[in-house]
């Protein structure tokens, strides 16, 4: 499979083109723990990462034996508190990802950035970068477009409809969760691709099998 094969290339957020901090893990461990629980970060990285947040929450609550009926409150917790955070945080693209993604485009390839996230936090993290659709990328599908979120994988198939792509094969996912390698075999996709610039480290994406682990999405150029 080589790029020039490649149509559609469907990329995670958070840890994936944008580093934040893990501020959305270490706020969702703290509001977690605030409801009375004792999880470490470690636990919430392994446990949530990629999910939309209040199936992450409901899951976590699961694995610690906690009471799944919390949830929803500490999923209100957690959006609160992450907006306060986003508003001072300071966020950067990955290293190259910003020159990555103007390449890719001008080679006429389309790209979506999905997420787990509400639209209303994917924006305020894309206004704060700057980066405009038609320049940046194609197409922003969020957890809120979708009845099913990750590893489901209905936001790739949405892409694939949004741009008139109707083989998978032409579709390359990339992202920094085991979740969103399994999104992407879920759909099909041609090449899923790990990066080791987030959430979960080599040990753990190697369990999902992607066809690549990189340091980060920018190294697909080298690859490809």
């Amino acid at each position: 499979m080589e790029l020039k094969n490649i149509e559609l290339l469907v990329l995670d957020m958070a840890g994936t083109t944008i580093d934040e901090d893990n501020v959305v893990y270490k706020t969702l461990t703290r509001a977690v723990n605030e409801y009375g629980y004792a999880v470490s970060l470690e636990k919430v990285l392994s446990s949530c990462a990629g999910m939309e947040k209040l199936e992450a929450i409901t899951h976590l609550l699961k694995e610690i034996n906690g009471n799944e009926d919390d949830a929803p409150a500490i999923f209100e917790n957690f959006s609160d508190q992450l907006k306060a955070s986003y508003k001072d945080l300071e966020i950067k693209p990955i290293n190259g990802t910003e020159n990555f993604l103007l390449s890719v485009r001008s080679q006429h390839k389309k790209i979506v950035l999905n997420t787990g996230y509400t639209s209303e936090i994917a924006h305020q993290l894309l206004d704060k970068l700057n980066w405009k659709e038609n320049i940046h990328y194609d197409a922003l599908i969020t957890a809120d477009d979708v009845s099913e979120s990750r590893p489901s994988p209905e936001m790739i198939l949405l892409a694939m409809k949004k741009f008139n792509i109707s083989e998978a094969h032409k579709v390359l996912k990339a992202g920094d969760s085991v979740i969103d390698i399994e999104e992407g075999k879920n759909a099909g996709c041609g090449l899923t691709i790990a990066v080791l610039s987030g959430a979960q480290n080599k040990e753990e994406l190697q369990k999902a099998a992607p066809d690549y682990i990189l340091n980060t999405i920018s190294e697909v150029e080298g690859i490809l």
